[in-house]
């Protein structure tokens, strides 16, 4: 038996999204263990490829394409980041705030 076409755009698209996921995740790991950049430097590709890591997931993974999205799947994306937003930024205020208190 052949196997349809868009199970083989399926697994193709899949394989794909693994080695780059694989790929954005090994390359900040492999700068953190050789110290091969300076840290501000480290810390500045590590914030890209996370961010790479996330379009990477939502084009290979979930299929999500900002151009043909219907609209629930973009309010979910929006809601989503704002959900996101309020988390990290609750933390690094909670981080800073602690730091700061700590360091009088």
């Amino acid at each position: 038996m052949e196997r349809p076409r868009e199970n083989a755009h399926g697994l193709r698209s899949y394989l794909i999204g693994f080695v780059l996921a694989v790929v954005l995740s090994a390359v900040p790991f492999w700068l953190v263990y050789t110290h091969a950049l300076p840290p501000q430097r480290t810390l500045l590709v590590i914030g890209i490829a996370a961010v790479l890591q996330v379009l990477v997931h939502l084009r290979f993974f979930l299929h999500i394409n900002f151009t043909t999205t219907p609209r629930e799947n973009v309010l979910a994306l929006v809601f989503t980041a704002l959900l996101l937003f309020i988390m990290v930024g609750g933390s690094f205020w909670i981080m800073f705030d602690l730091h700061a208190r700590m360091a009088l």
